[in-house]
C-alpha cells in the first residue's frame, strides 16, 4: 500500500560494511578487562577513518567468561542520526540478539558495557535504562573533549555514585594512555566534528 503522507516511519541504524566482515573474527574470549578495552580502543581508531563517525567504539560482554556479546562503533555520519553513539548502538544490538529490552534479565548474567571513554550525556542514560550491571571504561576526564572538540554534554558530578546506586559498578583507567593517544590522533586529522548548533558537522575550529 502506498504511502500518502509525507512523514518517516522508521529508522536505519547499522554497523559498517568494514565491522560486519570482520565480525567473525571476534568470537575469541576476551577474559581481562584489557583485552576488552584494547579491542574498544583499537575499533575506535580505526572507525572514523572509515568516515562513520566519531573515534568512539564499545562492547557489550559477559565479565564473567569473556564472551564478546555485541559490538559498536559511532555510526552518527554514516546512518544521520545524532543518537546513534558507540553504546546506543552496542546496548542495541546486544537487546535485538538476546531478544530483551532489559539486559539484566538476559539469562541471569550481569553483562558489562565496555567503552574506550566516558559515556557522553546521552550514552549515559542510555546505559542506565539498558540493565547491564558494570561499566568498565579507559578513562573519564577532561581529555576526550580537549583533544577532540566533541561537547559530550552536561554530566553530574556524581555520575558514578549514580550509577553504583542503581547497581552499576564502574572500572576506570585501562589502558588509559592508548584512548587518549586516539583521541590526539583523531585531533591532529582534518575529520569533522559534528556538535549540532545549527551548523550540522564542520571542520574542527
Amino acid at each position: 500500500m502506498k504511502e500518502t503522507h509525507p512523514f518517516a516511519t522508521r529508522v536505519n541504524a547499522q554497523l559498517p560494511g568494514w565491522l560486519v566482515k570482520e565480525l567473525h573474527t571476534y568470537n575469541a574470549l576476551l577474559p581481562t578487562a584489557e583485552d576488552r578495552v584494547r579491542l574498544t580502543n583499537r575499533l575506535a581508531a580505526r572507525n572514523y577513518k572509515e568516515g562513520n563517525g566519531g573515534p568512539f567504539a564499545a562492547l557489550v560482554v559477559d565479565p564473567a567468561t569473556g564472551e564478546l556479546v555485541s559490538v559498536g562503533v559511532n555510526v552518527v555520519l554514516s546512518s544521520g542520526l545524532s543518537s546513534v553513539h558507540a553504546e546506543v548502538m552496542a546496548l542495541s544490538l546486544a537487546q535485538a540478539r538476546l531478544g530483551t529490552w532489559d539486559l539484566g534479565s538476559a539469562g541471569g548474567r550481569p553483562l558489562e558495557l565496555v567503552v574506550n571513554w566516558r559515556p557522553c550525556t546521552m550514552c549515559y542514560g542510555a546505559l542506565v535504562w539498558s540493565g547491564v550491571k558494570h561499566l568498565l571504561i579507559a578513562g573519564d576526564g577532561p581529555e576526550c573533549e580537549a583533544l577532540t572538540g566533541f561537547d559530550e554534554g552536561p554530566m553530574p558530578t556524581d555520575w558514578r555514585a549514580e550509577l553504583e546506586g542503581r547497581g552499576i559498578s564502574v572500572t576506570s583507567g585501562v589502558l588509559r594512555s592508548d584512548a587518549i593517544a586516539v583521541f590526539a590522533e583523531y585531533g591532529r586529522s582534518d575529520a569533522l566534528v559534528y556538535n549540532a548548533r545549527g551548523t550540522g558537522a564542520r571542520p574542527r575550529e
